[in-house]
């Protein structure tokens, strides 16, 4: 048994006390038993962190795909592909993904769910995780789409929902849709009653409109600022009614092209324990620059960016964990950051918000990851914590 002091865990108050040291107990089997502030401990001894983060591995509830797969056009003959891809997020720190279904054939649709689920009965440790779907689509405005392709766009109804869903209710964590369609009401009802998380995304939408759907059970905006309206002084809109209503998470793609570095960090200001950063990585993820097939279509992939020929942005080929980097970095606030990556995401998918040591206890550290900030640049990069 052995100790590691002076660690600092994520924490998304921005302006919590920097000297918030913690004190971890590794057993013999070299799992976590206990975490303790330094305060409590002064006598103790151990590896000196110094500071450095201890965190989970990232969490991405929103990613399309990579190294050239797309999970909207996945079937079966794909899954060592499939495996690839996974193989590859947990190496760069990521531990479980949400497969994300843009709009698409209801066939397909139902096609790709079905290669998950076969999927999911394969997983190995040490392999990022398979959790469940985020559809997003086909329930969304057409003022706003995005690159969604238009063809395959429905209008809200149980009976079409039931046609995507039924069979796979338990393969499915995260619905994105436009509240302000008629007849969603009733979708996010239905939704929620299955445990499934709903997000206002790829919506028109105004601030009535999204009050409203908070208090009907949307629980997340997906990639805020993208696919809806802003923040306007006179006609407070999404963004405006979820952040006054601190139970609601902001997904945010911080690649500083979805998003400008300044609004990044006023966002995270504003409102950094409802941050939750997304990848929203498509099929060129892990790939390099170039020109790609994504959805039938073609993407260009550039600089952490995807492109639809016509310029409309199409996703990116970011780490998770490097736009949690690059956050940092824009603002200084590393455990914000972190914790928008890690904590964030899993506190999405539960029902209660637990203590922040019960994501570490009992775990080992060749799980976790150690996050340390260069003291030339001061950029933020992370390791295995082990």
């Amino acid at each position: 048994m052995h100790h590691l002091i002076n660690v600092r865990l994520p924490d998304p108050l921005i302006a919590s006390p920097k000297n918030n040291f913690w004190s971890i107990q590794i057993n013999d089997d070299q799992k976590i038993e206990s975490i303790i502030p330094m305060s409590r401990n002064t006598g103790i001894s151990g590896k000196d962190w110094k500071g450095d983060f201890l965190s989970p591995r990232g969490v991405d509830l929103q990613i399309n795909g990579g190294l050239g797969l797309s999970f909207t056009k996945i079937n079966f003959k794909d899954i060592n592909r499939l495996f690839e891809l996974l193989d590859r997020l947990w190496k760069d720190g990521v531990e479980a993904i949400s497969p994300t279904f843009v709009t698409c054939h209801l066939d397909q649709l139902r096609l790709g769910l079905s290669v998950l689920r076969e999927a999911r009965k394969h997983h190995v440790e040490n392999r990022c995780e398979l959790l469940g779907a985020h559809l997003e689509g086909p329930f969304l405005s057409r003022e706003f789409i995005g690159a969604h392709d238009i063809n395959y766009l429905i209008s809200p109804s149980l009976y079409e929902l039931e046609e995507r869903i039924k069979g796979f209710e338990d393969e499915i964590a995260l619905v994105t849709l436009a509240p302000e369609l008629p007849g969603s009401h009733k979708l996010i009802k239905r939704l929620r009653n299955l445990g499934i998380v709903v997000a206002l995304g790829h919506s028109a939408c105004d601030g009535k409109i999204a009050e409203l759907a908070f208090q009907n059970g949307v629980k997340m905006l997906t990639h805020a600022f993208n696919a809806m309206h802003g923040i306007h002084h006179r006609l407070p809109g999404p963004i405006t009614k979820a952040l006054l209503n601190k139970n609601i998470f902001l997904g945010l793609i911080a690649d500083g092209v979805h998003i400008h570095p300044d609004v990044a960090v006023l966002m995270q200001k504003l409102a950094s324990r409802q941050l939750v950063l997304v990848s929203d990585a498509i099929s060129p993820y892990g790939l390099e620059d170039g020109r790609y097939v994504w959805d039938n279509r073609l993407v260009i992939s550039k600089n952490g960016s995807c492109t639809l020929e016509d310029g409309t942005l199409a996703g990116s080929n970011l780490p998770l964990l490097e736009g949690a980097q690059k956050l940092a970095y824009w603002s200084g606030e590393r455990g914000a950051a972190i914790w928008s990556a890690t904590i964030a995401p899993r506190e999405v998918l539960e029902t209660v918000n637990n203590p922040i040591h019960e994501y570490f206890l009992g775990r080992p550290l060749s799980k976790l990851l150690r996050w340390e900030t260069n003291k030339v640049n001061n950029q933020l990069f992370w390791q295995t914590a082990a």
